[in-house]
């Protein structure tokens, strides 16, 4: 049986990562607006040629190109058994695009996962994370520290930080993607394809979870 689905949730709420581990247990595609402009770009269609000048001019790529690169994307063959959109969509306009798409396609959503968390503890996710520079093992240095200061577990080399990893930035990243994007939860609610999920929890419950959903019990591995 075919599973469509949109993974929503602010930054640092762990939607990628969550997106990620049901696309591979079911082996469908897990795509990402980021990979998929840059596959785009990659391949070099004339959207790709496109999106790179947007994004060479320090620009978002409009939502038309957006929409149009989706399109290509879910007619792919790999998505036959279905897909998991993370990233997308963004905003009621876009959210209304993809559905102009999938009707076109002969398509449709069949779930949409909103991992849901408290202000206070996504900023302390994002402004607390360091990953090592040499292995990239992420850290949380107020959830999830190294055993030594400022040292990887795994490699013993010294920890980074982004430049825009810091509590104002965060904030104001939060505070963006509730103005844009808060508002798909309420249009997918009135469609009837909107599951809250706790997110405030470890990734392997939070996992279970959004299987228990799916209806996709007693997976071995992941017990």
């Amino acid at each position: 049986m075919k599973k469509r689905m949109i993974f929503l949730g602010p930054p640092g709420s762990g939607k990628g990562t969550q997106a990620g581990k049901v696309a591979e247990l079911l082996k469908i595609p897990h795509i990402d607006t980021g990979s998929m402009l840059r596959e785009e770009i990659a391949a070099g269609t004339e959207e790709g040629k496109t999106a790179e000048k947007y994004i060479n001019q320090g620009q978002l790529a409009p939502a038309s190109l957006v929409i149009q690169i989706i399109k290509n994307r879910l007619s792919r063959p790999d998505t036959k058994d279905g897909f998991i959109l993370d990233g997308f969509p963004r905003s009621l306009e876009q959210a209304e695009g993809l559905d102009a798409i999938l009707k076109e396609i002969n398509e449709q959503i069949d779930y949409v996962f909103n991992i849901d968390l408290e202000e206070q503890i996504l900023v302390d996710r994002m402004a607390y994370r360091k990953s090592c520079k040499n292995c990239a093992q992420k850290y949380n240095m107020k959830f999830n520290p190294p055993k030594a200061d400022n040292i990887c577990d795994i490699c013993g080399c010294e920890l980074t930080q982004r430049a825009d990893d810091n509590v104002e930035t965060a904030a104001k990243r939060i505070q963006t993607y509730k103005k844009e994007t808060e508002p798909l939860i309420n249009y997918y609610t009135k469609k009837g394809l909107l599951i809250n999920i706790e997110g405030n929890r470890q990734i392997a419950e939070i996992f279970h979870n959004i299987l228990s959903v799916l209806g996709i019990m007693n997976v071995p591995q992941y017990k």
